[in-house]
């Protein structure tokens, strides 16, 4: 492939979506549906906002898709060189960009879509340097609620999983969160109370009047398993010695995002993501 490949070449052009008004069901059937992480919102045919799994599990309460969303969208044209692309993911620490052309949306390019065109570039350089080394691991009896929290606050989208005997046996990520996750329909009740006074001052007791508030709350949810029962154990690895393009071929081949990176003894070392791999493209 040759070098100044442009987002109209890797871009998708059949391109899953959202519209307003919509709703968290909604989009969650078309993640699941269609196996993407995020898609953008159209209202009017115009792109106004992009959904994606780390909204559903940040906001698991809220039901309406135009407060889900993340509104205005960084987008991009078809016209431009990959290197752009990999430029505004990685400054604006995003996954994907709607690709518009005279206002309306033609495609949409990922991360993952730009790593494939890599495994093309026969880029040599050995992986080490795009290591990330800030990882998250939990614990494989967790139960898969509380790892999804511990994901959201450290802001990761993907954990290592150890056993007893500390040793790496999986991976956790929101997209197996997600697919495990229902929708969970209760009534709650609220208790609002008034307290009326005797205007005499030496009348010892008050009056309460308790007036109860019932309503239904929907959220996602989590089921209440070990991570170890919905982990990922069939793992692709990689050495630090690794070549990038290697890599970008073994993302792109296998459907995934990130590559434990592992030494000679099977012990991890960090994990390659497919982010870290357009730092790659950008510095060759």
């Amino acid at each position: 492939m040759p070098r100044n490949t442009i987002i109209r070449d890797i871009m998708i052009k059949n391109v899953a979506y959202a519209t307003i008004p919509g709703s968290r069901e909604e989009v969650l059937e078309i993640l699941k549906d269609k196996q993407v992480s995020g898609v953008p919102v159209l209202k009017d045919n115009k792109v106004v906002g992009i959904v994606s799994r780390n909204n559903l599990l940040k906001y698991p309460e809220e039901e309406q898709l135009a407060l889900l969303m993340t509104r205005d969208p960084v987008t991009i044209s078809p016209d431009v060189d990959i290197t752009v692309a990999a430029r505004l993911l990685i400054d604006h620490h995003i996954r994907r960009l709607p690709v518009i052309e005279e206002e309306d949306l033609v495609g949409l390019v990922t991360i993952a879509d730009i790593v494939g065109s890599m495994a093309d570039l026969n880029i040599t350089d050995q992986i080490e340097p795009y290591l990330n080394n800030g990882i998250v691991p939990v614990w494989d009896e967790t139960p898969l609620p509380i790892v999804a929290k511990i994901m959201e606050f450290a802001n990761v989208n993907v954990s290592p999983v150890l056993d007893d005997s500390l040793s790496f046996v999986g991976l956790i990520s929101d997209r197996d969160i997600i697919s495990a996750s229902i929708i969970e329909d209760s009534v709650e009740v609220s208790d609002m109370s008034t307290t009326a006074e005797d205007e005499d001052e030496w009348t010892w007791e008050s009056i309460r009047d308790t007036m109860s508030i019932y309503y239904s709350v929907s959220r996602i949810k989590a089921p209440n398993i070990p991570t170890k029962e919905i982990m990922v154990t069939d793992l692709i690895t990689a050495t630090p010695m690794s070549g990038v393009s290697e890599c970008a071929l073994s993302m792109k081949r296998n459907d995934i995002d990130q590559i434990p990176v592992v030494n000679g003894n099977g012990d991890l070392l960090g994990l390659l993501r497919d982010r870290d791999l357009l730092k790659a493209l950008l510095e060759h």
